[in-house]
């Protein structure tokens, strides 16, 4: 398919008085694409087979990457229901799961194709979903993973976590067989929770964890919700299990709630081992009790590459997931105070895999000819403004192809 999209705002430079960005400077260009490429972006183009898409001044940005969700088990798409107290703190969301799961499994497939559509709405084109491998359910869910996200595979990319959420050697050697199940049928990472918590023995979990993940040749990514220095000890252990092993797949930490509470010279020391072995972490940004929002930027400069994701819509563990990535990046922008352009503006990483229209110094980095066309028409006049505004979406586009069109009213500078 050949697209021409025509008056397109694309950001070229920030304006700077003394040191401070105070704008972002855009122009209005055509961007044609073929074969899920972006090949022409010029002031005019012209193209007698493309299908021609005015733009309307709109702004083009990078499309959203949803890095840490849960499609399998979701109340998305039913009834409202608010979860009950976790008066066993995450033992009471096992219990839970042990009965609900196998209840909801009639309605997990269409429950799962409702955050899917809703995630493509958002304006995301990858989706990194974690998926149940546990006692009652098996590999149930992993098969409704899959035929779910591989039926949208031409509308966006995928990662699939085997998740074993309710611990790996807690529930006896036979849960290590099903565990491999999962990984053989496509799992593309392997996942645990809290090791030292939930399984009582975090040498022996991670061992098994890193083990499998050599055998069938997949990333890591690990829930990880301790806190201060058992959160520290966790995370050391990882990192010690990756240098033993010269572990060279990609490994994430999710959540890592430790890096929100450590002093100053602990936080230091695990974010430079962590750079120096490519560890990633997934924060959902988090605003509760105690410190538990990690230091996304201080991460990010120091090497650390972060990204944000939902975790849930709405499920047993909790209400309040969105879907929404530009809700998500407000969200963010709040809690760090950040009010500026530049801030603002270069927040939109943490959302795209790290793509910005502009690099930190101003220069113009996104679009290039040559790179994979998935990006988004917002009315926004520039990243910054999106964010804070919460500017909406009027096209989702993925690999070339347009695969979400909404009717928006248009207002530029003034929404």
């Amino acid at each position: 398919m050949t697209l021409l999209l025509k008056n397109v705002r694309l950001e070229t430079g920030y304006l700077v008085d003394q040191s401070f960005v105070t704008a972002t400077e855009t122009k209005i260009v055509d961007v044609l694409i073929e074969d899920g490429k972006f090949i022409e972006i010029a002031p005019n183009i012209e193209s007698s087979d493309a299908v021609v898409v005015d733009a309307k001044n709109q702004l083009l940005v990078p499309s959203f990457k949803e890095m840490h969700t849960h499609i399998d088990k979701t109340y998305f798409g039913g009834e409202w229901k608010a979860p009950t107290l976790a008066t066993e703190g995450i033992f009471s969301r096992l219990k839970e799961e042990a009965t609900l799961l196998p209840e909801q499994l009639d309605v997990a497939e269409e429950r799962a194709h409702a955050m899917v559509r809703h995630y493509i709405k958002n304006g995301h084109t990858h989706i990194r979903t974690h998926v149940n491998v546990d006692p009652q359910i098996e590999t149930k869910h992993m098969e409704i993973a899959k035929r779910v996200l591989e039926s949208y595979q031409d509308q966006i990319t995928y990662e699939i976590v085997a998740f074993p959420q309710h611990g790996v050697l807690r529930n006896g050697p036979e849960f290590l067989t099903i565990l491999e199940e999962a990984l053989q049928m496509g799992a593309t990472h392997i996942g645990g929770v809290d090791p030292a918590l939930v399984d009582r023995n975090s040498r022996e979990v991670l061992k098994a964890t890193f083990q499998l993940a050599e055998k069938y040749d997949v990333a890591i990514d690990i829930h990880l919700h301790e806190r201060n220095t058992l959160g520290e000890f966790e995370i050391g252990q990882i990192l010690a299990e990756i240098e033993q092993r010269s572990f060279n797949k990609e490994v994430t930490l999710s959540h890592a709630f430790a890096f929100a509470d450590l002093p100053q010279q602990s936080l230091d020391k695990l974010i430079d081992q962590m750079a120096t072995h490519n560890v990633g972490v997934t924060t959902t940004v988090p605003i509760g009790s105690g410190p538990i929002t990690i230091p996304v930027k201080y991460m990010y400069d120091r090497g650390i590459k972060v990204s944000f994701g939902h975790d849930s819509l709405i499920d047993h563990w909790s209400p309040f997931g969105s879907g929404n990535m530009i809700r998500k990046l407000n969200q963010f922008i709040q809690r760090f105070g950040y009010i500026d352009e530049w801030h603002i503006g270069q927040s939109l990483k943490y959302a795209t895999g790290g793509l910005t229209p502009l690099n930190d110094a101003g220069e113009k980095q996104w679009p290039k000819v040559g790179d994979t066309a998935n990006a988004l028409l917002v009315d926004a006049v520039s990243s910054a403004h999106l964010i804070a505004r919460q500017c909406p979406i009027s096209k989702v586009i993925s690999k070339g192809n347009i695969i979400h069109d909404e009717e928006i009213e248009l207002k530029g500078e003034f929404r």
